[in-house]
């Protein structure tokens, strides 16, 4: 089957560890299914694995892609749960277990044919969701969820910043932020970006690092050291930011003084249990609230969606298409 692998790791030239090419389906195994991958998105994790953050090189090749939808064994259409943990190992939490494992990371992802999942991760695909629509969110959606409404409990009439606006969690925060009722800022150094989060019900999107009309209650990290600055002077007395990445880089000044001056609470989040991905669902269906997709493409075509990624050129996701035929993701 086509599959995009992982062979090397560069950090100054990452696409020249990705390949294209034949690789062999995934073997039946009990208590796992295996799922005809009808479209899967891409990650700024994907890319990480590319440039060797976060992951050995002893666990190369590895096939690329944290998430999918498509048709398992019995015919029935699915979203893939891209965790794979024991929940009792994490009291609960699967996110919590030492020794949980994102889809490619230490199983072979979903930038290809065929999958191969516990079947406890398959979740049934609603009708109303599209293929694209569900291959967006395990990972993005899924992460944003969980930052506002596990970690930073989120409620109607909160003021939220999420920095960074056209990201994949960026774009899903905003807009689960808005359904659910929260007054909305957003920062990006595009105005092309700031323009379509406006569109997406923001109160107001400003240049990064610019002041925002009020503090706020709760604040969206996935930038770090550029935005982290700026993220701290934004949040009101008591508040909370929630954080799931540092793209800009991980070690910013820690301001440590101002954190306990003015009790403001930083918490870490990763990934979502498969509870929350449920729960998620049922928020979508009735809101209504949709992923951003910025555009599709075949797996051939996979270098061009990183290159996209890389030059900061997408806003919201960028779904593959690994069968390359015409997938428009509408539901079957």
């Amino acid at each position: 089957m086509l599959a995009a692998t992982a062979v090397s790791q560069s950090a100054k030239d990452p696409l020249a560890g990705l390949v294209l090419g034949d690789v062999p389906e995934p073997e039946s195994r009990p208590g796992w299914s295996t799922v005809r991958v009808v479209s899967s998105s891409l990650n700024m994790h994907d890319l990480w694995t590319l440039r060797g953050v976060g992951h050995p090189p002893e666990r190369l090749p590895i096939v690329l892609g944290c998430d999918a939808a498509g048709i398992d064994e019995n015919g029935d259409e699915v979203l893939v749960h891209p965790v794979i943990a024991d929940s009792d190992a994490g009291l609960g939490d699967e996110t919590l277990d030492p020794g949980r494992a994102l889809l490619s990371e230490q199983h072979d992802g979903a930038f290809a044919e065929y999958l191969s999942v516990p079947t406890r991760n398959l979740i049934p695909k609603p009708a109303w969701l599209s293929f694209d629509e569900a291959a967006c969110l395990p990972v993005a959606w899924g992460t944003a969820y969980r930052m506002l409404f596990t970690q930073a409990r989120v409620t109607a009439g909160d003021r939220v910043l999420v920095q960074g606006a056209g990201g994949g969690v960026a774009s899903a925060a905003i807009k689960l932020a808005v359904a659910a009722g929260a007054v909305v800022y957003a920062t990006s150094r595009s105005e092309e970006k700031r323009e379509q989060a406006r569109s997406w019900g923001v109160r107001a999107a400003v240049p990064t690092g610019e002041r925002l009309p009020e503090r706020v209650d709760v604040v969206i990290e996935t930038v770090g050291e550029a935005t982290w600055s700026h993220s701290l002077k934004a949040l009101r007395p008591g508040g909370t930011v929630v954080i799931a990445g540092a793209t800009s880089g991980m070690n910013p000044p820690a301001d440590l003084g101002r954190i306990f001056y003015l009790q403001q609470r930083v918490l870490g989040s990763t990934g979502c249990t498969r509870g929350e991905l449920v729960s998620l669902l049922k928020l979508m269906d009735a809101t209504g609230v949709r992923p951003v997709i910025d555009r599709t493409l075949p797996l051939s075509e996979i270098h061009q969606g990183f290159q996209l990624m890389i030059d900061g050129r997408l806003t919201g996701k960028l779904v593959v298409h690994p069968s390359g035929s015409d997938q428009s993701g509408a539901s079957r």
